[in-house]
């Protein structure tokens, strides 16, 4: 039986010393704020991500270098570990993927280094990464636990309700007019994640509109998708600094599913990398199957 290391990125919302708790690997995500890279939970904590981001400076993301990426490879390797699974954000998000991938069919890697490209990010991302060491720890091998996560990878589904269009605005991925019109209108907009693409889903004119919407399509997604048991999913929640109504969508959450454990309902921060296109305030509902 392969020893098995399981490596993901800073995406998936697991910190450094959750991570180390678990016996899992993080790789952090580089950003550039005003010229100066910085990487995720190493030199640049949450709370300061976002005064950068609310006093105006420059924040943009960028990934991994290569060399980092394979001197972590190298050095699991060199600590004992004979296969590596490494799951990365979503390919559809970031080129991290890509890259990763490319490295791993190095003749160094090729066969000892599977990188999983199931097209999830931050808790959905999370859940497979646990699920991943739960397999190696039972035993499984690395392919066993990659070719797993891709049969599965569209077993989840994201709802986003942002709070501003500034920060999509800014990014271009909204015109300004489209930003006016949508502040003028006070638009709460919610987004989708189903497989690797991030799309507009719906409009919303309150907080508690957006919050009803999400349901209602989470909703839909476990009895059209997943087979209609709600207890046989992972009910999670999402935010951008925005814990209070995170606290008052899971109690809303669980009126709609009062037969789903109130414990096993994850609350997290959605990831830097998210954020910095989202801006705070922002509010997400996710399934994934157990």
């Amino acid at each position: 039986m392969a020893k098995v290391a399981i490596i993901t990125d800073s995406n998936s919302g697991l910190s450094q010393a959750d991570a180390e708790k678990l016996g899992i690997y993080v790789v952090p995500m580089p950003f550039i704020v005003d010229g100066i890279t910085l990487y995720e939970d190493i030199n640049l904590s949450r709370e300061q991500f976002y005064e950068k981001l609310g006093g105006n400076a420059d924040v943009s993301t960028t990934q991994p270098t290569p060399d980092y990426v394979m001197n972590l490879w190298n050095q699991l390797f060199n600590e004992g570990y004979e296969e590596i699974v490494h799951i990365p954000m979503s390919s559809g998000l970031s080129g991290s993927c890509s890259t990763a991938t490319a490295l791993s069919k190095d003749d160094d890697y090729e066969g000892k280094v599977f990188v999983v490209d199931n097209q999830r990010i931050s808790v959905t991302q999370r859940q497979s990464v646990l699920d991943a060491k739960a397999m190696a720890d039972a035993g499984k091998s690395a392919k066993e636990i990659h070719d797993y996560l891709i049969d599965t990878k569209f077993d989840s589904s994201i709802y986003i309700m942002l709070d501003t269009l500034k920060y999509l605005k800014k990014g271009g991925r909204i015109t300004p007019a489209a930003a006016a019109l949508g502040t003028i209108l006070k638009l709460k907009p919610v987004l989708q994640i189903q497989g690797e693409k991030l799309d507009a889903f719906a409009k919303a004119r309150t907080m508690n509109q957006a919050k009803s919407i999400m349901i209602k399509a989470i909703k839909s997604d476990i009895e059209t998708r997943f087979g209609g048991d709600v207890t046989k999913m992972w009910l999670q929640i999402a935010h951008t600094e925005n814990i209070e109504e995170a606290e008052k969508f899971k109690a809303e959450i669980l009126a709609e599913w009062p037969e789903y454990p109130a414990d096993q309902i994850i609350i997290a921060h959605l990831s830097l990398s998210v954020a910095c296109h989202i801006g705070p305030g922002a509010l997400a509902i996710a399934c994934c199957k157990r």
